[in-house]
């Protein structure tokens, strides 16, 4: 099982959380709250748990348990997704990151906290225990840089230049049309739940629950969509291996034997 960086010292430090939080100068509304979500419908019966919050112990606390739940896993895999602030009133940067693996997904307000744990950067920076999965991510890259945080970028991988439509043989634009063909046409009316009035409401703090909403099936989409596309590649792999094997045979069982 993957060892949590500083795991080991993580309850002995309680007595002085101090010690585990950065000075950040971040724009915004200044505001500490914590807001879950649960049993927020996907396809079929599949739910998420959203824990969107600005209070850094809180995000520790999720942080840790996205840490257990990469353990046990073979393909180690971590959804992203970041919000910016308005456009229409700089400087725009990064408002909300959205970390997901299975159905847990941390919303952390970027710009509402004035400080943010330790244990967040070390997460971000992390190089062989899991991977990092976004869409369209320059962008991304970008905002968060200007906010202060960076995921490792040898260890982020652009959806969008790594799957193509197999139909059409092109690139996907949206991260809706990629989920909508992998995982299940559910996702491909995510476009639709939000109007351009929403978007400018990232920086609000506390954030309204559709938003919340929005970004925690955001980063699942991206989560379960790169989850089922690794797979699918993992089989085309060993299936292109044994059929290279010459001693590879397909048997075939008669039920009725």
């Amino acid at each position: 099982m993957a060892e949590e960086p500083s795991a080991k010292r993580h309850h002995a430090e309680t007595s002085d959380k101090r010690r585990n939080l950065v000075d950040i100068n971040v724009p915004g509304e200044k505001r500490e709250y914590t807001r879950t979500l649960k049993g927020v419908e996907l396809h079929g019966k599949e739910t998420l748990e959203i824990v969107c919050t600005s209070e850094p112990d809180k995000a520790d606390e999720v942080i840790s348990r996205l840490w257990r739940k990469l353990g046990g896993r073979f393909h180690r895999i971590v959804g992203v997704g970041v919000h910016y602030t308005n456009k229409d009133e700089p400087p725009q940067m990064a408002s909300v990151l959205q970390l997901c693996v299975d159905e847990l997904c941390l919303v952390y307000h970027i710009t509402a906290p004035t400080k943010w744990p330790k244990r967040l950067k070390d997460f971000l920076r992390e190089e062989k225990l899991y991977t990092f999965v976004g869409f369209s991510i320059g962008g991304d890259k970008r905002m968060l840089e200007e906010s202060g945080l960076e995921i490792n970028p040898n260890n982020f991988i652009d959806m969008q230049c790594k799957w193509k439509d197999t139909k059409t043989n092109k690139y996907y634009d949206s991260l809706a049309d990629v989920a909508g063909g992998v995982i299940h046409p559910f996702y491909e009316g995510m476009k639709r739940k939000m109007n351009r009035a929403d978007h400018k409401l990232w920086g609000n703090s506390p954030l309204p629950n559709n938003l919340i909403t929005y970004a925690g099936i955001d980063a699942y989409a991206t989560y379960k969509s790169w989850k089922t596309i690794d797979n699918i590649v993992t089989g085309w792999d060993i299936s292109k291996e044994q059929e290279a094997d010459p001693y590879y045979h397909c048997n075939f069982v008669d039920e009725d034997a």
